[in-house]
Formats: structure tokens, C-alpha cells, sequence
């Protein structure tokens, strides 16, 4: 992570924002049988991965004095689920990673929030409906808005936060889910 910021700030000359969007899913498990395996490696990529990419680009941020970053957690980091508790833990601490750090940096012209997507029609998400870990039409009822989101929706969310129209914006985990948590 530290060479491919320094690479775009190289090349660019400055980093103004950032989207960390680092993330795997497991499939469902017994809280009491998850192997202590996975639970590790969906903290390493999950939780561990969103605050190495904002490690390094704070680093530069905090030199120039200014920036934006949007971490992407999932609505795993604002509910629970049975069977994913390993997940939705790493998840949770994505959302205390950008608290802190958005308290923290807000006074050095840094802004640092995050977007929690609800259920986007992704490839890991097709991958979980092929293997029978979700249910599409399940997944869609669930969904006040009764469809699955884009990942352009997802875009547009961190873009508006990213911009001087969410200039006031700090610390805030936005739920992009077609209304599910607003249940």
C-alpha cells in the first residue's frame, strides 16, 4: 500500500481522496465453530486492509493538509446476522478505525467517513447466491426498495462524500441500502 500511494502521488503530484474498499466474505459458520483460520484472514483483508491503505494515504494527506477518504464496511458493520458473527465483527471495526480517525484528522482538514452498501450486485454476491449462502429473491424482499443495489449507486455515494458538497461531513458510516436499516 505504501508504494502504490507514493506511485499515485508521484505521478499525480498530490492525493486529494481515497476509497478503501478492501473485502472478502466467509460463509456462514456456528460462532462457536468458526475456525480461528478464517476468522484471522477476514480481519487480515477486511479490517487489517482498510487501515493500511489509510495509514499510508494520511501520510500525505497530512502533509498537504487536506483530503478526503471513504472506507467501505458493509451494513455487517451496523447489524448483526446469525452465522457471521467473524465477518461482522471485522466489519464493526472498520467503523471504529474511521470514528477515531475522523476525530483525529478533522482538525487537519481532513475529512474521513464511510459508506456501509447493503446487499450490491456484485460478483462476491452472485458468488454467494450460486452457492446457495443467499438467497436473490430473499435478499431483494429484505430491501424496503425491493431490488439490489449497483455498484454505481455505491460510486455515487463516495463521490458526494469525496466533494466539497459533503464539505461538512465527518465521521459519518452513510448506509447506501435501499432502506434496510431504516426499518
Amino acid at each position: 500500500m505504501a508504494a502504490a500511494v507514493d506511485r499515485t502521488v508521484e505521478t499525480f503530484g498530490r492525493l486529494d481522496m481515497a476509497y478503501n474498499n478492501a473485502g472478502i466474505q466467509i460463509p456462514p459458520s456456528d460462532a462457536a465453530d468458526e475456525p480461528a483460520e478464517r476468522f484471522d484472514r477476514v480481519n487480515a483483508v477486511n479490517l487489517r486492509g482498510v487501515w493500511a491503505c489509510m495509514k499510508h494515504e494520511l501520510r500525505h494527506m497530512r502533509a498537504q493538509g487536506s483530503g478526503a477518504i471513504v472506507n467501505c464496511f458493509s451494513l455487517g458493520g451496523l447489524v448483526g446476522l446469525p452465522g457471521r458473527a467473524s465477518y461482522h465483527a471485522s466489519k464493526h471495526g472498520v467503523i471504529g478505525l474511521t470514528t477515531s480517525a475522523a476525530l483525529e484528522y478533522a482538525p487537519r482538514g481532513i475529512r474521513i467517513n464511510a459508506v456501509c452498501p447493503g446487499t450490491i450486485d456484485t460478483p462476491m454476491v452472485s458468488d454467494m447466491i450460486a452457492k446457495g449462502e443467499l438467497d436473490r429473491a430473499e435478499a431483494e424482499a429484505n430491501q424496503p426498495i425491493n431490488r439490489l443495489g449497483t455498484a454505481e449507486e455505491i460510486a455515487q455515494a463516495v463521490l458526494w462524500l469525496c466533494s466539497p458538497g459533503a464539505g461538512f461531513v465527518v465521521g459519518v458510516a452513510l448506509p447506501v441500502d435501499g432502506g434496510y436499516v431504516a426499518r
